[in-house]
């Protein structure tokens, strides 16, 4: 009994040390600043980080240096994964959480292709499962990994004012993955209420539906028809990179997101 105890004992002391040491190695990278070459690849390749605040310049840095010390970046098809590509890509991701106590936690890799790349999806109608091919630019997969093409990845960051960003519509369905399910309801903020959130976006997200099936044009990506999950997404999008035309044209949404991200990207403007 004395030997198992002291086992046990001795078994907790090391998962404590193991945990303490984890969060220091986190708190330490959270404090790092990046290097002044690190800093310029980051502008020049994400054109919209130069919009952000100065005062969240501390909090991106340390998250960008989290995320490069968490993630693998592994190259597709032959591609070479480059400094820029991984800087860009984080870059992009820590956005999101900038201001936010949301993280990555399960996400370890992401896949880069050179283009747009096949998927195999299954599609069920009724008993029948059938699987097909489809071509995406970018995939998101519960607890990771993230895939991109980095073509549209790099274009949609160069074009930071059009709303498209692919690596904002992939990483926005790992934080709604984070609730436990990729179905436009991510984890609301302390104090932001998951009803009310729930009201605006099913709201909105049926008139966008409605919108789409006839045939009117939207303001809104019409892929956000397809789910709640990719409506979450597409609105994520236009909330960073065109926040204007997202409040013109649905207020409430743009308020639940600026609730949810802690940001308000209309005074960046």
């Amino acid at each position: 009994m004395t030997i198992l105890f002291l086992f046990l004992l001795g078994a907790a002391a090391v998962v404590l040390l193991w945990t303490y040491s984890i969060k220091r190695k986190r708190q330490a990278l959270l404090s790092t600043t990046l290097t002044e070459d690190q800093r310029n690849i980051i502008l020049d390749e994400v054109p919209l980080i130069r919009k952000l605040p100065r005062a969240y310049g501390a909090q991106l840095e340390g998250k960008v240096s989290l995320f490069l010390d968490q993630v693998e970046f592994i190259g597709c098809n032959g591609l070479e994964v480059t400094e820029e590509m991984q800087l860009s890509i984080a870059a992009q991701a820590c956005l999101l959480v900038v201001n936010s106590p949301q993280w990555y936690d399960t996400l370890r890799t992401i896949l880069i292709y050179p283009g747009a790349f096949k998927s195999r999806q299954q599609i069920s109608d009724g008993y029948v499962v059938t699987e097909q091919e489809i071509v995406r630019t970018g995939e998101s997969w519960a607890r990771g990994p993230v895939v991109l093409s980095w073509e549209h990845s790099e274009r949609g960051a160069q074009n930071h004012t059009d709303g498209q960003n692919v690596v904002l519509h992939e990483f926005a369905h790992q934080l709604d993955n984070l609730s436990g399910h990729t179905d436009g309801a991510p984890v609301m903020n302390p104090g932001q209420s998951l009803a009310r959130w729930a009201q605006v976006f099913t709201s909105a997200y049926d008139i966008h539906v409605g919108h789409v099936e006839s045939g009117r044009p939207t303001v809104i990506d019409a892929y956000g028809a397809e789910g709640p999950e990719e409506y979450f997404a597409v609105v994520v999008e236009m909330f960073f990179e065109n926040p204007s035309r997202l409040v013109q044209e649905e207020p409430d949404v743009y308020h639940q997101l600026s609730e949810l991200f802690q940001l308000n990207p209309l005074d960046w403007e």
